[in-house]
């Protein structure tokens, strides 16, 4: 018998995931308590049912999937815990955010009261789309290899060996690298542009580090939609870091930025606005 998922919320990547498995016939939940028109129409897209109480959404699922914000990853934890240690028939809970370590030992203790068994997953690529291969969804602990199943509904799921954890420092190292770069190729540009010398730069880039702009010609247009949600991912990180105070500060500062780049998403046209300057650069490397 194929298995019951909820997948909580339906943003890009859980209604991607929700959508993926439900065209090969998994039934599918999810609540929109508190959500908007856009998860409305994705949850419908995605073939997922919406379910009110929380009790009922979770009777008899094999699978509940957590893909929200940092943030929110401990407060859907609390809240769905009564219900998870109300219902007969408990689903894994599995949490497929981008937090720290840290963040995921403290959501497996919010859960442990309720008797339902936990993985830690950590998701490395953008949302499943049509018959694209989709992300890579690594696993960690003790219901890891339950979770694992799910590979055999289109998902491309892999196992790390170890406890809670080792996922999410998987996931951490791996967005650190690659938005690290994409935030400092951005900042930098923009710093060439104070400076006077973007022109200078243009040239070197295209001269000597062509692979370099390719990376930032992809990343870069991504980042201003996106900006708001990696704030809180880039704390995650600094706390993954914890143990290195340059590390911390580091992506602390990355934070910051992202949210400076959120900003002028929401004011375009202001004076001080990274997304036109970083544009205009982009768009004179490209003539060239």
């Amino acid at each position: 018998m194929k298995p019951t998922v909820v997948v909580i919320a339906m943003g890009e990547m859980g209604a991607g995931i929700c959508k993926r498995l439900s065209s090969r016939g998994v039934r599918m939940r999810t609540s929109l308590a508190g959500r908007g028109e856009d998860s409305a129409r994705r949850a419908k897209e995605a073939g997922a049912q919406n379910v009110e109480d929380d009790g009922a959404l979770l009777e008899g699922a094999d699978f509940m999937l957590s893909v929200v914000p940092p943030a929110a990853a401990r407060s859907l934890a609390a809240r769905l815990a009564p219900a998870l240690q109300a219902v007969a028939h408990k689903p894994v809970y599995v949490d497929c955010n981008a937090v720290s370590p840290a963040t995921v030992a403290e959501v497996a203790a919010i859960l442990s009261p309720s008797g339902c068994r936990f993985a830690d997953c950590g998701i490395l690529g953008l949302p499943p789309k049509d018959d694209a291969p989709g992300p890579r969804i690594y696993l960690s602990g003790p219901a890891a290899k339950e979770v694992a199943g799910l590979s055999d509904y289109g998902l491309d799921m892999r196992i790390l060996d170890g406890g809670i954890g080792m996922a999410s420092a998987l996931k951490c190292a791996y967005a650190g690298l690659s938005k690290g770069v994409t935030a400092i190729g951005a900042e930098m540009i923009l710093g060439a542009q104070h400076a006077g010398v973007d022109e200078a730069l243009r040239r070197e880039i295209a001269e000597y580090q062509p692979q370099l702009w390719a990376w930032l010609s992809r990343q870069i247009p991504d980042m201003y939609a996106k900006s708001y949600r990696w704030v809180a991912e880039m704390e995650e990180i600094a706390t993954f870091l914890g143990r290195t105070p340059a590390g911390t500060t580091t992506f602390r500062g990355i934070a910051e930025f992202f949210d400076r780049i959120a900003e002028a998403s929401r004011h375009r046209g202001s004076a001080d606005n990274a997304i036109d300057a970083i544009e205009a650069f982009r768009a004179a490397m490209n003539r060239r």
